[in-house]
């Protein structure tokens, strides 16, 4: 009998380009704290949430990829 090693790894989670996240779903893909990330929100430094409740907050997957593609140089799109 052959010994068999099977490896059950699950697949790496990947941030979908389309869509919206909550923050609870984006803080595995970035490298700094809730806090910090709320601080470059304020300043205008990291995609603005969508607030859809007093309690909900969602974050656009595409502004979010923009932004991790190059955190230092993101400014916020402002839409007229």
């Amino acid at each position: 009998m052959l010994n068999q090693i099977t490896t059950d790894t699950a697949p790496a989670p990947t941030l979908p380009h389309i869509g919206y996240s909550r923050l609870k779903t984006l803080l595995p893909f970035i490298a700094i704290s809730r806090e910090k990330f709320r601080q470059l929100v304020r300043q205008g430094k990291a995609p603005q949430a969508l607030h859809l409740g007093s309690r909900c907050a969602m974050y656009p997957n595409e502004e979010v990829h923009r932004w991790l593609n190059d955190p230092l140089a993101y400014q916020v799109e402002v839409k007229q």
